[in-house]
């Protein structure tokens, strides 16, 4: 009683209340909502203070930077969605938020595509070198959808597009990067393609920033996609990963199959020249994971030099004596 008491005060604000709608829309800076609510920032620093501390909005930092969005999970997030439910949506303030929150959400999309038209080349440099992404996107979309998912993580998210392919049908999902930049990119894409269940984070794959997984809790799936051939240690990133994967679980690898092209790791920082199916298996061997399938999708043409494999893994279930 004494919580809804708590959350109810801190939405029984107009200015709250603006904020809290916001945040249901977006992830957002204190100076982005600044800007849109036109207020100054120590006003609207209090009232974030006041929404986050009766569990509201979450707060985030992502280096430098301080984002907030609607609680996604919890009693703040049941009641955020119902008061958006039943908000004014012909209020004219609300609707100049909502305005001015598309104008920051142009600005956001004109500095992602900046950077991702700077970093372009290389990337479609790598692109021609491989199956057609269309063909392993399907693979992976196929693979993922024969179990439900609940809560979907997306590690080494990049530009957020295992987001976008998979977001439409799960409950939740994160994306975790390293890369501020990519993430920013990342953050558009989820906007324009209207995804508000999906988020990123800015976080390391080796330290996952998410409790334990098990019988009752931890995501259902998890994915690499083009990942791991980064990372120093592959296989202390995906024990991690099982870490925070609920029983019955899965992990899925998407990456290239070994290779002799040396260019790829002194231009394009690529740590490992793909990998064999006898060492993914060691890593969830160590990982306690079952391996449950692996596919191949090999380039079309002449010019394709890059195999790219799938590998698919589970948590197992706990015995009886186990759990006990």
């Amino acid at each position: 009683m004494e919580q809804l008491v708590a959350m109810l005060r801190a939405a029984g604000d107009t200015t709250r209340l603006r904020l809290l709608l916001l945040l249901r829309q977006a992830e957002l800076t204190v100076s982005e909502l600044t800007e849109i609510v036109g207020q100054s920032q120590p006003r609207v620093s209090r009232h974030l203070k006041l929404l986050c501390d009766a569990g509201l909005i979450d707060r985030f930092k992502e280096g430098s930077w301080v984002f907030y969005r609607g609680a996604d999970s919890g009693a703040g997030a049941e009641l955020g969605r119902a008061i958006i439910q039943h908000s004014l949506i012909d209020s004219p303030v609300l609707a100049a938020d909502l305005q001015r929150l598309g104008l920051v959400r142009e600005t956001r999309a004109a500095e992602a595509a900046a950077y991702f038209k700077a970093n372009a080349g290389e990337w479609e440099r790598i692109r021609a070198l491989h199956a057609p992404e269309k063909d392993v996107e399907a693979a992976i979309a196929r693979h993922m959808a024969a179990l439900p998912i609940d809560n979907l993580l997306d590690a080494g998210t990049g530009t957020g597009r295992m987001l976008e392919l998979l977001g439409a049908n799960v409950r939740r999902a994160v994306g975790l990067d390293v890369s501020a930049e990519m993430l920013a990119i990342a953050r558009d894409r989820l906007m324009r393609a209207g995804l508000t269940q999906c988020q990123v984070r800015l976080g390391n794959t080796y330290r996952l920033p998410f409790p334990d997984g098990g019988t009752h809790g931890g995501f259902d799936a998890v994915v690499f996609h083009q990942v791991l051939h980064y990372l120093d240690d592959p296989s202390a990133a995906i024990t991690e990963a099982a870490r925070v994967m609920r029983q019955d679980g899965r992990i899925l690898i998407a990456d290239f199959a070994p290779h002799a092209l040396e260019f790829l790791r002194t231009d394009f920082a690529h740590r490992r020249l793909g990998f064999s199916d006898r060492e993914v298996q060691g890593w969830f061997d160590a990982a306690g994971l079952k391996s449950l399938a692996t596919e191949t999708i090999a380039g079309h043409g002449a010019k394709e030099k890059l195999t790219v494999k799938l590998w698919l893994a589970a948590r197992p279930q706990l015995s009886r004596a186990q759990a006990a």
